[in-house]
């Protein structure tokens, strides 16, 4: 019987856990980040999000970023639109009230001039909302939890990722993920904002 050695087998590979040949992982988060990217996009070509761009900026007063943990996106993007003179909150709908935000978070914001560090995650039980509010999301299934739950006629509602250039409908959450994706996540995030400030000073309030 002929055996062979462990000095005959070939010798394996390793490869590194950063390895990402074609960019999946800096550019959408995770493959799973893509299919969701890929998805969403088929739903704006065929019109499903026509309501999230049908946006009366006349009667937008506050910028409301919405989000299930309240410390990664929603705070930065709510620094974010601060940084650029707009009325802005953020709160959660399923996380623990006054979590600080995320570590990575706050680095990655720091380097962009926007300080994190003070950040405490609020609960949807204790945040007011109030007339002339824009609730943004980052994802379409939570766009889709909270047109649900608004009661007709009052805040208006939209995806954040549209107003990006280019538009990208689905912000994968950067949690634990790679710092090349936090970076391009927040780059996403800048860009709509500075839409919608664009938008806003175009259009002030309606105050009639």
């Amino acid at each position: 019987m002929n055996y062979e050695t462990e000095r005959d087998l070939p010798s394996r590979t390793m490869l590194p856990s950063d390895w990402d040949p074609v960019g999946v992982r800096s550019s959408f988060g995770t493959h799973r980040g893509l299919i969701r990217l890929a998805l969403a996009w088929l739903e704006n070509l065929t019109g499903r999000y026509r309501q999230f761009k049908q946006i009366r900026w006349e009667r937008v007063a506050r910028v409301v970023f919405v989000r299930h943990a309240n410390i990664c996106r929603s705070p930065y993007a709510e620094g974010r639109a601060v940084s650029f003179g707009l009325p802005a909150a953020s709160f959660w709908l399923f996380a623990d009230s006054g979590a600080p935000a995320d570590p990575s978070a706050c680095k990655i914001a720091a380097r962009r001039e926007i300080e994190l560090v003070r950040h405490r995650a609020r609960d949807a039980a204790h945040f007011e909302l109030q007339t002339g509010d824009l609730l943004v999301v980052m994802e379409p299934r939570q766009a889709r939890r909270i047109s649900g739950l608004l009661p007709p006629g009052s805040c208006q509602l939209t995806l954040l990722g549209l107003w990006s250039r280019p538009p990208r409908p689905h912000i994968h959450d950067p949690h634990r993920l790679s710092e090349a994706y936090w970076e391009r996540c927040f780059d996403v995030i800048d860009s709509a904002v500075q839409t919608i400030a664009d938008r806003m000073r175009a259009n002030p309030p309606n105050d009639a």
